[in-house]
C-alpha cells in the first residue's frame, strides 16, 4: 500500500455491512438453456397501470376492464361502445394496442408486434384507427393508420415528406380525428432543436411541439398552431370540427411537468385555435399544470390537473364540480357523462422482473442500477431503488447477498439518499475480485453543491477505506486490467477524468473537458467515457489510458451515455438518437423519457437498438449462459 494510502484510516466496516441477508431470489440462473443469457437493465417507468370508469362527476369508480394489465392511454370508439387502449400485456416494457367492450369484456388484441404502439384514436365511422408507432425503418414515432376491417397498416406521416430535421427530435404524437373524418390532428417535434432543461444547462431535454393537421389520404398536411418557444399537446377537435383543443406550456416547462420536485409548480393553460383563419382562445389562467384537454360539448372543456393539492379533473365552465383524484391521461365518452383514466403505481420492480425481450436470443430482466460482474463471477450494484443506495454483491443465481457498504452509517442527508441523489454509486470490481471500488457522496443535480469521494472496499465488506479526499464531487471509478490504477470522474473546479495509480497514490489528469462514467476495457487498451461535446449533448467516447487517440463515438444529438463495455468486447450505451416516445409533459418521475439500449463496435461502428419501449432503459449488463450455470 503507498504510503500515503497508509496514512488514511482504515475503518471496519461493522457486522451490520458485512452480514448476508436474508435472499430474494434472483432466478437469472434459471434462463432457459436454449438461450444466450440474461440481459439485465434497469428501467425508470411506472410500475403499474390500472384503467379506470366513473361518471364524469367522480362518481361510480370501477376497473373498467375485467381481466387486469399493465394499461393505460384508453379511447372511446365513435359509438361509446368499445374502448381501445395501450397494454403491455405481451411483455412489460412492449406496448401494443387492444380493445375491449365498454363493460370490460371482450379483451383482444389488435396491433402487437416488436415495437412501440400507442395513443390511439377511433374514426368517426368506426372502421379505422390512428395510432403512434415506431415499428417504421427510422424507429421514429410516426402517426399510422389501421384498417379494422382489413387488418391493413399505413404509415401516414413517415414517408418522408413530412420528416423534419434529422439533427432534431422529429417525432409525431397523439392523433385526433375530426368529427367528419377528413382530418387528423396531432402534435409534433419536427423542426425544432434538442434542447437542455435550466434554459439549456441542464443535460435533460425539454420538448418543443406544435399542433399540426393532415388528412387520411396524406394529403393536405399543415401547422395549425405553433409558438416559439412553447410546446403545444394533445390536441382534440370540437364537436363542429372548426377548432382544435390542446395544452400550452413553455418549452423550459416540460422538464418540471415530468419531475417530482417541479410538478406542482409548473404553469399551463388550455387553448384552442380555429383551424382555418388561426384564431386563438384562451380558456384557461392562471397556476396549475393542465394537460389532457377535451371537448364535452361546443362550450365545455374537460382537463386535469396534473400535481399538486388540486390534482385530478376540472372543466372551463366552472360550473361542473371538480374531482379530486390521482389519476392520468382522462378520456371523456361521446356524450361527456362517463370518463375513463389510469391509475398508476410506482412501487420498485423487484430483482429480476421479467420484461419483454426484442432479442430472441436473450431473457431481459429488470436489475437495480449499475450492475457490474466481477471475472469470478460475482454481481455488484447500487440499491438506489429501494431507497438505500448501498453496495450490494450476490451471485447470479441470487444466493449469499450480502450489502457490502451500507450508507446507513454514514453522513449522507437521508432524504437525498431515498430521493437516490446520494449514496455510494457505481461499483467497480478489481480484476482479483478482492476489492470494489465505488464514489461515495452526492449526485445527480446534487454534485454542484454536494461533495464526494472514490472508496474501495473489500469484496467481504469486513472493511473499506478512502481513495480520495472529498474537496470536490469524485466518482464513478472503474479499474485497469492489471488491477494497478483506478480511472474516475471529478467534477468541481475542475472537470475530466483522472487516474490515480494504487501504487503510489500518484494522481494523473487524464482529460479536463466536462467526461463522465469512464469504463476500463478489460484489455486495458482503452477507457470508455461520456462527453458533453456541447451545451445540450453528451456524446460516448473513447481514449488510451496515456491520453492519445481520442474517439468519438456517437452523434446524434439527443444524449449518449450510460456507456459499458460488454463481455464480447463491444459498447452497451444509452441513447435518444431515434426522439421521445411520447409528449415529455405526460411523464411522470423520470428524468429523460427517450433513451432505449444500444450496443455498437468498439469503433462506432454497427449501432443495433436493443430495446423499444416508451421507458428510460439503461444499465445493461448481459449474462450469458456460462456465468449463469457454471462448469
Amino acid at each position: 500500500m503507498a504510503p500515503d494510502m497508509k496514512r488514511r484510516t482504515f475503518l471496519a466496516a461493522g457486522a451490520a455491512t458485512a452480514a448476508a441477508l436474508a435472499t430474494r431470489p434472483f432466478v437469472a440462473a434459471a434462463a432457459d438453456p436454449a438461450k444466450k443469457g440474461v440481459l439485465l437493465m434497469n428501467r425508470i417507468a411506472p410500475s403499474s397501470s390500472t384503467l379506470c370508469i366513473s361518471r364524469a362527476d367522480g362518481t361510480g369508480e370501477r376497473p373498467l376492464l375485467k381481466t387486469g394489465g399493465y394499461d393505460y392511454h384508453a379511447a372511446f370508439s365513435a359509438d361509446g361502445k368499445t374502448v381501445f387502449f395501450t397494454t403491455e400485456r405481451p411483455g412489460d416494457g412492449n406496448s401494443c394496442v387492444y380493445r375491449a367492450n365498454i363493460d370490460g369484456s371482450n379483451i383482444q388484441p389488435l396491433i402487437t408486434g416488436a415495437s412501440m404502439d400507442d395513443a390511439v384514436a377511433a374514426s368517426p365511422d368506426g372502421t379505422r384507427l390512428a395510432f403512434v408507432t415506431t415499428r417504421g425503418a427510422d424507429h421514429k414515432t410516426r402517426v399510422w393508420l389501421y384498417d379494422l376491417r382489413s387488418d391493413k397498416l399505413t404509415n401516414l406521416t413517415g414517408n418522408g415528406d413530412l420528416d423534419g430535421d434529422p439533427a432534431g427530435p422529429d417525432c409525431h404524437f397523439r392523433p385526433s380525428w375530426s368529427p367528419d373524418g377528413e382530418w387528423i390532428a396531432f402534435s409534433s417535434d419536427r423542426n425544432t432543436v434538442w434542447r437542455g432543461h435550466d434554459n439549456g444547462n441542464g443535460w435533460e431535454h425539454t420538448q418543443e411541439l406544435s399542433v399540426y393537421v393532415i388528412r387520411p389520404d396524406g394529403t393536405g398536411f399543415r401547422q395549425v398552431a405553433t409558438r416559439e418557444g412553447y410546446c403545444l399537446g394533445s390536441p382534440k377537435w370540437s364537436p363542429d370540427g372548426r377548432r382544435v383543443v390542446f395544452y400550452e406550456i413553455t418549452t423550459e416547462g416540460t422538464w418540471g411537468a415530468h419531475r417530482p420536485e417541479d410538478i406542482g409548480k409548473v404553469e399551463s393553460q388550455i387553448v384552442s385555435v380555429d383551424v382555418t383563419t388561426g384564431e386563438r382562445v384562451e380558456h384557461t389562467s392562471g397556476p396549475r399544470l393542465k394537460v389532457a384537454p377535451q371537448y364535452l360539448d361546443d362550450t365545455e372543456i374537460g382537463y386535469l390537473v396534473k400535481g399538486g393539492d388540486d390534482e385530478g379533473l376540472a372543466y372551463t365552465s366552472g360550473t361542473r364540480p371538480s374531482v379530486r383524484r390521482a389519476l392520468r391521461s382522462p378520456v371523456w365518452s361521446p356524450d361527456g357523462s362517463t370518463v375513463i383514466y389510469e391509475k398508476t403505481g410506482f412501487t420498485t420492480r423487484p430483482m429480476d422482473t421479467p420484461l419483454y425481450s426484442w432479442d430472441p436470443d436473450w431473457e431481459y430482466r429488470f436489475c437495480d442500477v449499475f450492475p457490474v460482474l466481477s471475472p469470478q463471477g460475482r454481481l455488484a450494484l447500487t440499491e438506489k431503488q429501494l431507497g438505500n443506495s448501498s453496495i450490494v454483491t450476490l451471485r447470479p443465481d441470487g444466493s449469499d447477498r450480502r450489502v457490502v457498504f451500507d450508507t446507513a452509517g454514514t453522513d449522507l442527508d437521508p432524504v437525498l439518499v431515498e430521493q437516490g441523489l446520494a449514496g455510494a454509486f457505481r461499483p467497480a470490481w478489481s480484476p482479483d475480485g478482492e476489492w470494489i471500488a465505488f464514489g461515495l457522496g452526492g449526485w445527480f443535480q446534487e454534485r454542484a453543491v454536494s461533495k464526494a469521494a472514490v472508496l474501495r472496499v473489500r469484496a467481504d465488506g469486513s472493511a473499506y477505506e478512502a481513495l480520495t479526499d472529498d474537496s470536490t464531487n469524485a466518482g464513478f471509478p472503474s479499474y485497469s486490467a492489471d488491477g494497478g490504477a483506478l480511472v474516475y470522474r471529478v467534477w468541481g473546479e475542475g472537470k475530466g477524468l483522472r487516474v490515480l495509480d494504487l501504487a503510489t497514490g500518484a494522481v494523473r489528469v487524464l482529460t479536463t473537458e466536462a467526461d463522465n462514467l469512464p469504463d476500463w476495457s478489460p484489455d486495458g487498451e482503452l477507457i470508455l467515457f461520456t462527453r458533453r461535446t456541447s451545451a445540450t449533448n453528451f456524446d460516448v467516447c473513447t481514449i488510451r489510458p496515456d491520453g492519445t487517440g481520442l474517439r468519438t463515438l456517437t452523434s446524434s444529438g439527443a444524449n449518449d451515455g450510460h456507456a459499458v463495455w460488454n463481455h464480447d468486447g463491444r459498447i452497451l450505451y444509452n441513447s435518444g438518437m431515434y426522439g421521445f416516445r411520447a409528449e415529455a409533459a405526460t411523464y411522470d418521475d423520470t428524468f429523460q423519457p427517450y433513451g432505449q439500449i444500444f450496443v455498437m463496435n468498439a469503433d462506432g461502428s454497427g449501432k443495433k437498438m436493443l430495446t423499444d419501449s416508451q421507458w428510460e432503459d439503461s444499465m445493461p449488463l448481459y449474462l450469458p449462459q456460462d456465468v449463469l450455470s457454471p462448469s
